[in-house]
C-alpha cells in the first residue's frame, strides 16, 4: 500500500524574492513563483504575469510567511505539475493577537490553504495541517488562527469559531443622523498624508479590541487603495480622518462609491462602500460614521466589517434604517497550549472551574484547573475522577477570548456540564472587558 510520502514530496520554505532582480521591478524566486501560481488557482483568480508573482511575493516576503508545497512525484507530461507548481499550498506565519486588557500573545496565522481538486482524499491537508500545528506547539506559540473560505473544514483540526463579522447598510435617506454628537472633527484627506498615520490608528486600535489581528502588508495595501490586482492605486479611494480635542487623528476610513442597480435611462443606486475604518476611540467610531452619512449623492452606505455589537443601530435616529445583509463565522481559534492562552487573557470574575478538554491532536489533551483571581488565571492540569465542564478543543477556541456565551454552547450540546452551575461560573469569569472585534483578514 503506498503512502503520501511515496507519491509527494512535502517542502516548506520561505516566501523569497529573485536576488537578481531589481527593487523596482521585483521577482518572485522559482519555488515562490510556482506556490504563488497554484494558490491563485485553488481560489480561481485569474492567471498573474511575472510582475504580480513579483509584487505578491514582495508582500509575502516581508511578513515572513513560511510556504508548504506537496509536489507531485511523478508528474505527468504536460500537466501544471509538470511545471513545478505544488498540487497543494499552505501558509502560515506570526503576529500578534489581542486577548483583552491591551495583552497580546503571538498567534501561527494558518493561510493559503488549497489542494488540487485531483488530489484530494489522499491525506494531504490533514499532513500540511498537523505538521504546521506541531511546529507552533515546539515553538512555544500557544494558539494558531484563520479566516476560512469554507466553514466546515477546519473544525476536525480542532479550530472553534471565536469572533464573528457583518456587513451592515444603512440607508442614509432614513437614517436621521445620529443622536448625540461626538466630539472632535474630521477632515477629508489624501491617501498619502493617511499612510504616515494610519498604521498609529491601527495600533492604537488593536490594543483596544480583543480578537484584533495585526495587519499584514497585503492588507495595508488595500486599505490604503494602493495596489490593486495590477499594482496601480485604486482612483476610486477617498479617506477621511478623525481628530480628538488636541487635534490629534484617532480614526480614519477609506472607501469608494459605487452605482448599483439602474439601467438604461434609469439612474442607479449611490453606494459608498467603506474599503477601512478604523477606530481607537468611541468619539472616532461615530464621527467617522457621521460623515459618510453625509457624503452627498449617496443614498446607502455598506460596510462589510462591522462588530457583532455594533453601537451604530443604537445612535442612529433611526436605527431601523440598518440592515444585517450578512453575517458569518471571522476568526477561528486553535487553542495549543491551555496554559499559557487561558493564563495569557484577563479575567472578569474570581472563580474556580476545572474543565476537561478532548483533543484529537493531543496538543491540549488533559483536564485543566483555572483559578481566577483579581484578573488574572493561574491554569495547571488537575487530577480529579470528574471535571466540572467538558468540551473539546474547538469550543475551548469559541469560549476562549469571550466571544460566544458558554451557556449557548452548552445548549447546543458543545459544553456538558458535570458540576452544577458550573456553566454560569465560566461564564461570569470569562466576560470580555470589550466585544470582541477583528478587522484583519489573512
Amino acid at each position: 500500500m503506498t503512502t503520501l510520502d511515496d507519491d509527494y514530496d512535502l517542502r516548506t520554505f520561505a516566501a523569497a524574492l529573485d536576488p537578481e532582480a531589481s527593487a523596482e521591478a521585483p521577482r518572485a524566486d522559482g519555488d515562490t513563483a510556482g506556490w504563488l501560481a497554484a494558490e491563485s488557482m485553488g481560489f480561481h483568480e485569474a492567471s498573474s504575469d511575472e510582475a504580480a508573482l513579483g509584487r505578491a511575493a514582495r508582500r509575502l516576503d516581508a511578513d515572513g510567511r513560511r510556504l508548504t508545497g506537496v509536489y507531485r512525484r511523478e508528474a505527468q507530461p504536460g500537466s501544471l505539475d509538470a511545471e513545478g507548481r505544488p498540487v497543494a499550498t499552505f501558509a502560515s506565519f506570526d503576529k500578534t493577537l489581542h486577548v483583552g486588557g491591551g495583552r497580546l500573545v503571538e498567534a501561527d496565522l494558518v493561510a493559503g490553504v488549497t489542494v488540487q481538486p485531483t488530489h484530494r482524499r489522499k491525506g494531504i491537508l490533514r499532513r500540511m495541517m498537523t505538521d504546521d500545528l506541531a511546529r507552533a506547539k515546539a515553538a512555544g506559540t500557544p494558539v494558531a488562527a484563520l479566516t476560512a473560505s469554507e466553514a466546515s473544514i477546519y473544525r476536525r483540526f480542532g479550530f472553534g469559531v471565536g469572533v464573528r463579522e457583518r456587513t451592515i447598510e444603512v440607508d442614509v435617506r432614513r437614517a436621521g443622523g445620529l443622536l448625540s454628537e461626538p466630539e472632535g472633527s474630521t477632515d477629508l484627506v489624501t491617501l498619502a498624508s493617511l499612510a504616515d498615520v494610519a498604521p498609529e490608528v491601527f495600533a492604537r486600535f488593536h490594543v483596544r479590541n480583543p480578537g484584533s489581528i495585526d495587519r499584514h502588508e497585503g492588507a495595508w495595501d488595500h486599505a490604503l487603495g494602493r495596489a490593486r490586482a495590477d499594482g496601480t492605486p485604486d482612483p476610486g479611494v477617498r479617506a477621511a480622518v478623525h481628530r480628538d480635542a488636541t487635534g490629534t487623528v484617532d480614526g480614519y476610513v477609506t472607501y469608494r462609491v459605487e452605482s448599483a442597480g439602474g439601467g438604461p435611462g434609469a439612474p442607479g443606486t449611490q453606494v459608498l462602500v467603506v474599503v477601512d475604518l478604523v477606530a481607537a476611540t468611541d468619539d472616532a467610531y461615530l464621527g467617522l460614521w457621521q460623515l459618510l452619512l453625509a457624503v452627498d449623492l449617496v443614498q446607502v452606505v455598506r460596510y462589510s466589517n462591522a462588530p457583532q455589537h455594533d453601537p451604530l443601530s443604537h445612535a442612529l435616529v433611526d436605527g431601523r434604517a440598518l440592515t444585517i445583509s450578512h453575517d458569518e463565522d471571522h476568526l477561528w481559534f486553535r487553542v495549543l497550549d491551555p496554559v499559557a492562552a487561558l493564563q495569557a487573557r484577563p479575567w472578569a470574575a474570581d472563580g474556580v472551574v476545572t474543565i476537561a478538554i478532548g483533543d484529537a491532536l493531543g496538543h491540549a489533551s488533559g483536564t485543566y484547573r483555572v483559578t481566577s483571581e483579581g484578573g488574572d488565571a493561574t491554569v495547571k492540569k488537575a487530577a480529579v475522577r470528574r471535571a466540572d465542564l467538558e468540551l473539546d478543543v474547538a469550543t475551548l477556541g469559541s469560549l476562549w477570548l469571550g466571544g460566544f456565551d458558554p451557556v449557548t454552547l452548552a445548549a447546543a450540546g458543545l459544553v456538558r456540564e458535570r458540576r452544577k452551575g458550573a456553566v454560569q461560573k465560566l461564564r461570569a469569569m470569562l466576560l470580555p472587558d470589550r466585544p470582541l472585534h477583528g478587522i484583519t483578514y489573512f
